[in-house]
């Protein structure tokens, strides 16, 4: 058995793509690997790239985005690694951090999911893994106060904004961007719920592995940059919906009737609050009054749906399809 099958998920990075490939070749040299890259339908030429210049990596091609969820899970069934990591195409591996984390992962049995500390293009630091989505945590994001009063562990819970990610510690949740899962945990649990299209996707997933007894864990030895966003930059306003929809669905399947209802009645104040905004700019730019338009369009779109139980990920099927 490998120590480990890196799976890439891809969606038009072409040039980060082949960034990041070469990266992990370069700085994975002490454990044994290999390869598994899934495009989903990608229109820049990233497959025929993967072809030419990196023949000994699994490709498979998608004929249509199917999100992130499925296809890591197409990655993952026929991965042969004792654990499997998930690996984002906008990131570069450093000085042998994915060997370092599956050492660390050797030492700890009882942890289903390591992650790593992540840098931003300029190494700052950038924060990673955040506590399980909840009625609270929605309303404290949603003020921003967590932005005036970093250090409050109260305001920043969500993101746990006073946390120098500087030391060893259980976490809820591990970032998807670099989510090495033990193989005998997905056994256990199952793979990703590919109902979650973008986004939440790894809080269900560390969600099921804490109900099943795994601990989630991150260790600050290991770095790896992390440029964020080049998939889901594509599609903005869109992807503003497909986030709150990610969590209302995992808030529906995992805290019940009242917490999905309250929450649902917080998206929708959210996108309405923000229509007048919109509208504004529309009037008094002309460059961006289509754009603009549109987004208003989507964020009263999006408060209807939430008002209406969201309907699980239907957002996405008109926007993102």
């Amino acid at each position: 058995m490998l120590d480990v099958s890196i799976i890439v998920v891809s969606f038009n990075t072409k040039r980060l793509l082949q960034d990041c490939l070469t990266s992990v070749y370069q700085q994975t040299g002490q454990v044994n690997y290999e390869i598994i890259v899934v495009d989903n339908a990608s229109s820049d030429g990233s497959a025929e790239m993967v072809k030419v210049k990196f023949p000994k990596a699994i490709l498979i091609e998608n004929r249509e985005n199917r999100g992130f969820a499925a296809a890591n899970n197409q990655g993952m069934a026929v991965a042969t690694g004792k654990y499997v990591l998930l690996l984002n195409s906008d990131t570069l591996v450093l000085d042998q951090a994915i060997a370092k984390t599956v050492s660390f992962a050797d030492d700890n049995p009882k942890a289903a999911v390591v992650g790593c500390r992540v840098l931003n293009p300029d190494r700052t630091l950038q924060p990673t893994c955040f506590m399980f989505p909840s009625v609270l945590n929605m309303l404290l994001s949603s003020s921003y106060l967590y932005k005036l009063f970093p250090k409050s562990k109260f305001f920043g819970r969500e993101r746990m904004t006073w946390w120098g990610r500087n030391d060893i510690r259980q976490v809820d949740v591990v970032t998807g961007c670099f989510m090495l899962v033990r193989r005998k945990a997905i056994e256990q649990v199952g793979m990703m719920d590919e109902r979650f299209f973008m986004y939440c996707e790894e809080a269900d997933w560390c969600y099921r592995f804490k109900q099943a007894g795994w601990k989630m864990s991150f260790t600050p030895e290991p770095h790896i940059v992390h440029i964020g966003g080049a998939s889901t930059r594509q599609m903005e306003p869109a992807m503003v919906l497909q986030t709150r929809a990610s969590i209302l669905l995992f808030l529906k399947k995992h805290k019940g009737f009242l917490s999905y209802a309250l929450a649902s009645l917080l998206v929708a104040l959210w996108f309405l609050l923000r229509i007048p905004y919109w509208l504004a700019r529309a009037v008094f730019s002309k460059h961006t009054k289509d754009s603009d338009l549109q987004t208003a369009t989507i964020y009263a779109a999006g408060a209807l749906r939430a008002l209406l139980g969201c309907r699980g990920l239907r957002f996405r099927e008109k926007y993102l399809d």
